[in-house]
Protein backbone atom coordinates (compact mmCIF):
# COMPACT_ATOMS: atom_id res chain seq x y z
CA UNK A 1 0.00 0.00 0.00
CA UNK A 2 1.14 3.55 -0.74
CA UNK A 3 3.18 4.93 2.17
CA UNK A 4 1.76 8.43 1.75
CA UNK A 5 -1.78 7.08 2.03
CA UNK A 6 -0.89 5.16 5.20
CA UNK A 7 0.61 8.31 6.69
CA UNK A 8 -2.48 10.30 5.76
CA UNK A 9 -4.71 7.82 7.59
CA UNK A 10 -2.37 7.72 10.58
CA UNK A 11 -2.50 11.49 10.99
CA UNK A 12 -6.29 11.46 11.08
CA UNK A 13 -6.17 9.02 14.00
CA UNK A 14 -3.62 11.15 15.86
CA UNK A 15 -5.86 14.19 15.53
CA UNK A 16 -8.32 12.72 18.05
CA UNK A 17 -6.58 9.94 20.00
CA UNK A 18 -9.26 9.78 22.72
CA UNK A 19 -12.38 10.29 20.61
CA UNK A 20 -15.09 7.89 21.84
CA UNK A 21 -15.94 5.34 19.16
CA UNK A 22 -19.61 4.83 18.27
CA UNK A 23 -19.43 1.39 19.90
CA UNK A 24 -18.51 3.06 23.21
CA UNK A 25 -21.45 5.46 22.96
CA UNK A 26 -23.78 2.58 22.10
CA UNK A 27 -22.55 0.58 25.09
CA UNK A 28 -23.18 3.56 27.38
CA UNK A 29 -26.77 3.74 26.11
CA UNK A 30 -27.37 0.01 26.56
CA UNK A 31 -25.83 -0.02 30.03
CA UNK A 32 -27.97 2.93 31.08
CA UNK A 33 -31.11 1.39 29.60
CA UNK A 34 -30.34 -1.76 31.56
CA UNK A 35 -29.98 0.23 34.76
CA UNK A 36 -33.34 1.93 34.17
CA UNK A 37 -35.28 -1.21 33.25
CA UNK A 38 -34.79 -4.43 35.17
CA UNK A 39 -36.55 -6.34 32.40
CA UNK A 40 -33.83 -5.32 29.98
CA UNK A 41 -30.98 -6.72 32.07
CA UNK A 42 -30.32 -8.43 35.39
CA UNK A 43 -28.70 -6.48 38.21
CA UNK A 44 -30.48 -8.07 41.17
CA UNK A 45 -27.18 -9.49 42.41
CA UNK A 46 -25.99 -5.96 43.27
CA UNK A 47 -26.52 -4.38 46.66
CA UNK A 48 -28.24 -0.99 46.71
CA UNK A 49 -24.88 0.66 47.33
CA UNK A 50 -23.38 -1.23 44.39
CA UNK A 51 -26.30 -0.25 42.20
CA UNK A 52 -25.82 3.41 43.14
CA UNK A 53 -22.12 3.05 42.36
CA UNK A 54 -23.04 1.64 38.94
CA UNK A 55 -25.07 4.76 38.14
CA UNK A 56 -22.21 6.95 39.34
CA UNK A 57 -19.85 5.00 37.05
CA UNK A 58 -22.19 5.56 34.12
CA UNK A 59 -22.25 9.28 34.85
CA UNK A 60 -18.45 9.34 34.93
CA UNK A 61 -18.44 7.49 31.59
CA UNK A 62 -20.74 10.12 30.11
CA UNK A 63 -18.36 12.83 31.32
CA UNK A 64 -15.51 11.06 29.52
CA UNK A 65 -17.53 10.71 26.34
CA UNK A 66 -18.57 14.36 26.39
CA UNK A 67 -15.11 15.61 27.23
CA UNK A 68 -13.54 13.86 24.25
CA UNK A 69 -16.45 14.25 21.85
CA UNK A 70 -15.33 15.72 18.49
CA UNK A 71 -16.86 19.13 17.86
CA UNK A 72 -17.69 19.48 21.51
CA UNK A 73 -16.73 23.16 21.63
CA UNK A 74 -16.54 24.90 24.98
CA UNK A 75 -18.71 22.76 27.21
CA UNK A 76 -18.67 21.82 30.86
CA UNK A 77 -18.78 18.05 30.54
CA UNK A 78 -19.34 17.28 34.25
CA UNK A 79 -22.22 19.76 34.44
CA UNK A 80 -23.81 18.44 31.26
CA UNK A 81 -23.58 14.89 32.58
CA UNK A 82 -25.06 16.00 35.89
CA UNK A 83 -27.93 17.77 34.11
CA UNK A 84 -28.62 14.65 32.04
CA UNK A 85 -28.65 12.29 35.00
CA UNK A 86 -30.85 14.68 36.99
CA UNK A 87 -33.36 14.41 34.12
CA UNK A 88 -33.43 10.60 34.19
CA UNK A 89 -36.54 10.39 36.43
CA UNK A 90 -38.51 12.44 33.87
CA UNK A 91 -37.14 10.39 30.95
CA UNK A 92 -37.98 7.19 32.84
CA UNK A 93 -41.57 8.32 33.47
CA UNK A 94 -42.02 9.19 29.79
CA UNK A 95 -40.72 5.77 28.79
CA UNK A 96 -43.12 4.10 31.20
CA UNK A 97 -45.94 5.93 29.42
CA UNK A 98 -44.56 4.72 26.09
CA UNK A 99 -44.52 1.15 27.39
CA UNK A 100 -48.15 1.58 28.42
CA UNK A 101 -49.00 2.88 24.94
CA UNK A 102 -47.41 -0.13 23.28
CA UNK A 103 -48.90 -2.65 25.72
CA UNK A 104 -52.41 -1.22 25.48
CA UNK A 105 -52.14 -0.63 21.73
CA UNK A 106 -51.04 -4.12 20.71
CA UNK A 107 -53.40 -7.06 21.37
CA UNK A 108 -50.43 -9.40 20.92
CA UNK A 109 -48.57 -7.89 23.90
CA UNK A 110 -48.93 -10.23 26.87
CA UNK A 111 -47.19 -8.05 29.46
CA UNK A 112 -45.32 -4.82 29.97
CA UNK A 113 -42.06 -6.66 30.52
CA UNK A 114 -42.52 -8.34 27.12
CA UNK A 115 -42.65 -4.86 25.57
CA UNK A 116 -39.44 -3.82 27.33
CA UNK A 117 -37.60 -7.04 26.62
CA UNK A 118 -38.53 -7.63 23.00
CA UNK A 119 -40.32 -4.75 21.24
CA UNK A 120 -38.18 -2.80 18.74
CA UNK A 121 -40.49 0.20 19.17
CA UNK A 122 -39.58 0.45 22.85
CA UNK A 123 -35.86 0.17 22.14
CA UNK A 124 -35.97 2.86 19.46
CA UNK A 125 -38.09 5.22 21.54
CA UNK A 126 -35.83 4.73 24.58
CA UNK A 127 -32.82 5.66 22.45
CA UNK A 128 -34.70 8.68 21.12
CA UNK A 129 -35.78 9.90 24.59
CA UNK A 130 -32.22 9.82 25.91
CA UNK A 131 -30.68 11.21 22.73
CA UNK A 132 -33.25 13.98 22.52
CA UNK A 133 -32.44 15.22 26.00
CA UNK A 134 -28.73 15.26 25.19
CA UNK A 135 -29.62 17.19 22.04
CA UNK A 136 -31.59 19.76 24.04
CA UNK A 137 -28.52 20.18 26.25
CA UNK A 138 -26.56 21.17 23.15
CA UNK A 139 -24.47 18.01 22.88
CA UNK A 140 -23.32 17.47 19.25
CA UNK A 141 -22.83 14.12 17.56
CA UNK A 142 -23.50 11.78 20.48
CA UNK A 143 -27.33 11.94 20.23
CA UNK A 144 -27.21 10.93 16.57
CA UNK A 145 -24.91 8.00 17.34
CA UNK A 146 -27.41 6.73 19.94
CA UNK A 147 -30.42 6.92 17.62
CA UNK A 148 -28.47 5.45 14.70
CA UNK A 149 -27.44 2.56 16.95
CA UNK A 150 -31.12 1.91 17.60
CA UNK A 151 -31.82 2.35 13.88
CA UNK A 152 -29.29 -0.35 13.03
CA UNK A 153 -30.90 -2.78 15.49
CA UNK A 154 -34.58 -2.06 14.85
CA UNK A 155 -34.94 -0.47 11.42
CA UNK A 156 -36.58 2.54 13.11
CA UNK A 157 -34.94 5.87 12.26
CA UNK A 158 -35.81 8.71 14.66
CA UNK A 159 -33.79 11.90 14.48
CA UNK A 160 -32.88 13.06 18.02
CA UNK A 161 -34.04 16.61 17.26
CA UNK A 162 -37.62 15.55 16.51
CA UNK A 163 -40.19 16.60 19.11
CA UNK A 164 -42.35 13.72 20.33
CA UNK A 165 -45.04 13.90 22.98
CA UNK A 166 -46.12 11.41 25.62
CA UNK A 167 -47.71 7.96 25.30
CA UNK A 168 -46.03 7.27 21.95
CA UNK A 169 -46.45 3.90 20.25
CA UNK A 170 -44.56 2.42 17.31
CA UNK A 171 -46.06 -0.96 16.43
CA UNK A 172 -43.82 -3.44 14.54
CA UNK A 173 -41.73 -0.48 13.44
CA UNK A 174 -39.49 -1.69 10.63
CA UNK A 175 -38.92 1.09 8.12
CA UNK A 176 -40.31 3.95 10.24
CA UNK A 177 -38.57 7.27 9.54
CA UNK A 178 -39.14 10.38 11.68
CA UNK A 179 -37.27 13.39 10.34
CA UNK A 180 -35.36 16.06 12.21
CA UNK A 181 -38.05 18.76 12.40
CA UNK A 182 -41.04 16.46 12.89
CA UNK A 183 -43.43 17.38 15.69
CA UNK A 184 -45.57 14.61 17.19
CA UNK A 185 -48.24 15.16 19.81
CA UNK A 186 -49.50 12.93 22.62
CA UNK A 187 -51.11 9.50 22.23
CA UNK A 188 -49.88 9.05 18.64
CA UNK A 189 -49.46 5.60 17.07
CA UNK A 190 -47.35 4.70 14.02
CA UNK A 191 -47.16 1.39 12.20
CA UNK A 192 -44.31 -0.04 10.16
CA UNK A 193 -43.06 1.73 7.06
CA UNK A 194 -44.35 5.18 8.01
CA UNK A 195 -42.26 8.10 6.76
CA UNK A 196 -42.44 11.61 8.20
CA UNK A 197 -40.20 13.26 5.67
CA UNK A 198 -39.29 16.42 3.81
CA UNK A 199 -40.49 17.66 0.44
CA UNK A 200 -37.08 19.17 -0.25
CA UNK A 201 -33.60 17.84 0.39
CA UNK A 202 -31.81 21.07 -0.52
CA UNK A 203 -29.00 21.93 1.88
CA UNK A 204 -30.14 25.57 2.07
CA UNK A 205 -33.34 24.36 3.76
CA UNK A 206 -31.42 22.83 6.67
CA UNK A 207 -32.62 25.42 9.18
CA UNK A 208 -36.26 25.33 8.06
CA UNK A 209 -39.06 23.13 9.33
CA UNK A 210 -39.06 20.44 6.67
CA UNK A 211 -41.04 17.64 8.28
CA UNK A 212 -44.73 17.30 9.19
CA UNK A 213 -46.64 17.83 12.41
CA UNK A 214 -48.93 15.16 13.87
CA UNK A 215 -51.34 16.46 16.46
CA UNK A 216 -52.68 14.48 19.42
CA UNK A 217 -54.30 11.04 19.04
CA UNK A 218 -53.30 10.54 15.40
CA UNK A 219 -52.92 7.02 14.00
CA UNK A 220 -50.79 6.42 10.88
CA UNK A 221 -51.04 2.98 9.29
CA UNK A 222 -48.37 0.96 7.51
CA UNK A 223 -46.56 2.38 4.52
CA UNK A 224 -47.99 5.89 4.73
CA UNK A 225 -45.74 8.76 3.63
CA UNK A 226 -46.33 12.27 4.97
CA UNK A 227 -44.08 15.05 3.68
CA UNK A 228 -43.48 18.75 4.23
CA UNK A 229 -42.89 21.17 7.06
CA UNK A 230 -46.25 22.87 6.59
CA UNK A 231 -48.19 19.60 6.53
CA UNK A 232 -50.29 19.16 9.68
CA UNK A 233 -52.32 16.06 10.47
CA UNK A 234 -55.12 17.31 12.70
CA UNK A 235 -55.85 15.72 16.03
CA UNK A 236 -57.91 12.51 16.21
CA UNK A 237 -57.24 11.72 12.55
CA UNK A 238 -56.49 8.36 10.94
CA UNK A 239 -54.23 8.02 7.91
CA UNK A 240 -54.55 4.66 6.19
CA UNK A 241 -51.90 2.41 4.75
CA UNK A 242 -49.91 3.47 1.65
CA UNK A 243 -51.36 6.99 1.64
CA UNK A 244 -49.09 9.74 0.23
CA UNK A 245 -49.76 13.16 1.79
CA UNK A 246 -48.14 16.52 1.09
CA UNK A 247 -50.86 18.80 2.47
CA UNK A 248 -52.65 19.23 5.75
CA UNK A 249 -55.60 17.22 7.01
CA UNK A 250 -58.31 18.66 9.29
CA UNK A 251 -58.91 17.21 12.77
CA UNK A 252 -61.09 14.07 12.96
CA UNK A 253 -60.32 13.14 9.35
CA UNK A 254 -59.90 9.71 7.82
CA UNK A 255 -57.61 9.52 4.83
CA UNK A 256 -57.13 6.27 3.01
CA UNK A 257 -56.10 4.73 -0.27
CA UNK A 258 -58.32 2.34 -2.15
CA UNK A 259 -57.23 0.32 -5.15
CA UNK A 260 -59.76 -1.25 -7.51
CA UNK A 261 -58.70 -4.55 -9.00
CA UNK A 262 -58.30 -4.69 -12.75
CA UNK A 263 -61.48 -5.61 -14.60
CA UNK A 264 -60.71 -7.39 -17.87
CA UNK A 265 -64.15 -6.60 -19.33
CA UNK A 266 -64.15 -2.86 -18.68
CA UNK A 267 -60.35 -2.39 -18.54
CA UNK A 268 -60.92 -0.39 -15.34
CA UNK A 269 -58.22 0.09 -12.74
CA UNK A 270 -58.66 3.17 -10.56
CA UNK A 271 -56.82 4.63 -7.58
CA UNK A 272 -59.07 6.70 -5.32
CA UNK A 273 -58.32 8.75 -2.21
CA UNK A 274 -61.22 9.36 0.13
CA UNK A 275 -61.31 12.09 2.77
CA UNK A 276 -64.14 12.51 5.14
CA UNK A 277 -65.63 12.22 8.61
CA UNK A 278 -64.75 15.80 9.40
Amino acid sequence: MDKAFISKLYITHQACPTCPAPVEVSKFFEDLLGALFADFTQLAHLSEDQFEALLETLQIELVRILRHNPGRGLVDAPQLAEDFFQALPVIFDKLQEDVTAMFEGDPAAKSRNEVVRSYPGFYAIAAYRMAHHLHTLGVPGIPRIITEHAHSKTGIDIHPAAKIGEHFCIDHGTGVVIGETSVIGNHVKLYQGVTLGALSVNKEDAEKKRHPTLEDRVVIYAGATILGGETVIGHDSVVGGNVWLTRSVAPHSKVYYQAKMYNGDTHEMDLVIFKGDQ
